[in-house]
């Protein structure tokens, strides 16, 4: 089986709609994809209408969390997207990042950069708007070369000159509503330092503590001795090991299926799981456990 856990359609910031990235994933010679759009469900139900035969969708997203200053991505699978508090959380971040957006246009307006909102929002479409869409702007404009080299001190990067916060969670807080909603939770590329500052070993320690199942090792932004490494810690604290593409579609340069997960490690997230199950292809409809 090839198993891909992390992948964004355009409900955030990926370039591929639902749609297209079942379609893609097939193509790919995928098994198994999970869609994990930021702090959004709103691409379950067109993926799920759209799933080949033969390709099974894990439902999931993207969770914005911070801690200490530091941004944490955690990847929540198979929750029940209809908890209220989990809902509430998820609403309250995207409500912030129209204005966080505006903010950030604002900073590199005042660089000297001629980016507009309208083109920013141009971009978004009809997904949740992020640092990605602002970052293609600057592409677009000829300011930076790549997307990837947008997320610099220079410009996006956290703490960078163009950068402001919006409303995330504390990544504890996360594996809290996750947990409540019958959700696994995965700690997304935790060593992926081009991205910023990463929170150190001890606090991945204090997740592990707190009821975290797992880290992303296998990614596109880490390095062979950071994937060693993390794999170790992960065999230290009893975590599961994720691989993921990280796909964005044509935003990135990462393909489909770059990294997987072990059938294995699939299976333990499945099993662990009691807010929602894996949906098999053709256009079925997610089915909700019972909560107790």
């Amino acid at each position: 089986m090839r198993i891909d856990l992390h992948t964004h359609s355009t409900a955030s910031d990926g370039t591929d709609t639902p749609t297209e990235l079942v379609r893609h994933a097939a193509a790919a010679g995928l098994d198994v994809i999970a869609l994990t759009d930021h702090d959004t469900v709103g691409g379950y139900a067109e993926a799920i209408a759209a799933l080949p035969a033969g390709l099974t969708l894990v439902t999931g997203a993207e969770l914005s969390c911070r801690l200490d200053g530091i941004g944490v991505h955690m990847l929540a699978y198979l929750f029940d997207p209809e908890e209220p508090e989990l809902s509430r959380e998820r609403e309250l971040v995207r409500d912030d990042r129209t204005p966080r957006a505006q903010a950030m246009i604002g900073k590199l307006r005042d660089l000297g950069v001629p980016v507009t909102w309208e083109q920013v929002a141009r971009i978004a479409g009809e997904g949740s708007v992020g640092r990605p869409h602002i970052a293609t702007a600057l592409v677009e404009l000829g300011v930076v070369p790549t997307v990837s080299d947008a997320f610099t001190p220079d410009w996006l990067a956290d703490g960078g000159r163009a950068y402001a916060e919006k409303h995330e969670l504390d990544p504890f807080d996360a594996i809290r509503l996750v947990k409540a909603a019958g959700g696994v939770t995965v700690f997304a590329h935790p060593g992926a330092v081009k991205r910023g500052q990463c929170v150190p070993e001890s606090v991945i320690a204090e997740l592990a503590a707190a009821g975290l199942d797992g880290i992303e090792v296998d990614h596109m932004d880490h390095d062979t001795l950071t994937r060693a490494r993390l794999r170790g810690l992960a065999g230290e604290l009893g975590l599961l090991t994720t691989g993921s593409s990280d796909y964005h579609g044509s935003r990135k340069t990462c393909r489909l299926g770059e990294y997987t997960t072990d059938p294995e490690i699939y299976g333990e997230i499945t099993r662990r799981a009691t807010g929602a199950f894996p949906v098999p292809g053709a256009g079925g409809r997610p089915h909700h456990a019972s909560r107790p």
